[in-house]
């Protein structure tokens, strides 16, 4: 997944109907999950506690985990299969996929359920220093889950869209486990290969060597994004 994407979706589980101090939901749950961007689908499991996340996919055929820990600043990547982690500190500004820097504006929509769930229903626009916007609808619970995200990201060049949404939402207790590494995992050196470039950001540089799609609409704007989710 491309770094833009990343940031992306980071901005996604930022912004809602509540404030940009927030620091998420204060209930613990769990949930399927689907996620589809221009990439494709991807579907998974998500585990929440306060200041914790662990996300499950299969990618390829092979299991994938990922487990953020908010309160350690630190996010792992671990493959079951080889009974590996790769671990990454989470950013603290200066990084292309901080949004620190953005200025986020809601507005509520109104009440409306998401797959028997009542949530509120809010419009989301940010702004990044450079010109940059994300923005779109989220849907949220009263305990502040996102139940549901359609949002569109758009800067000078091109713009992305992605769609992420929960079924099966259980709020309650979550086994402490799940947000640590298991002992008999061992840990690998990422170094600035791989994708640790990666999440840097220097992929950017593979981008602007490829050439621009013919036919490809230049110019795209705030407004056309948001007339794509109306």
């Amino acid at each position: 997944m491309r770094t833009k994407t990343l940031m992306f979706v980071a901005g996604l589980f930022m912004a809602g109907s509540v404030a940009a101090a927030a620091e998420g939901p204060k209930v613990e749950y769990s949930a399927d999950s689907y996620m589809e961007t221009a990439e494709g689908t991807m579907e998974g499991k998500v585990y929440s506690a306060p200041g914790k996340e662990r996300r499950e996919s299969v990618q390829q055929g092979e299991k994938m985990i990922t487990i953020m820990r908010h309160d350690k600043k630190v996010m792992w990547m671990l493959q079951p299969e080889d009974k590996t982690y790769m671990e990454m500190k989470m950013s603290k500004g200066g990084r292309k996929d901080d949004l620190s820097s953005y200025k986020m504006e809601t507005t509520t929509v109104g009440p409306e359920t998401v797959n028997g769930v009542k949530t509120t229903k809010s419009k989301m626009i940010m702004t990044g220093p450079k010109g940059d916007k994300l923005g779109g609808f989220g849907w949220r619970t009263k305990e502040g889950i996102v139940v549901k995200m359609d949002a569109i990201a758009v800067d000078k060049k091109s713009k992305e869209r992605i769609k992420s949404e929960l079924k099966n939402l259980k709020v309650g207790k979550q086994d402490s486990s799940l947000f640590e590494i298991p002992s008999d995992y061992t840990k690998m050196d990422m170094g600035m290969g791989g994708i640790g470039k990666m999440m840097m950001g220097d992929d950017d540089k593979d981008d602007n060597k490829q050439p621009k799609e013919k036919g490809k609409k230049s110019g795209f704007g705030w407004k056309d994004a948001v007339d794509l989710l109306k």
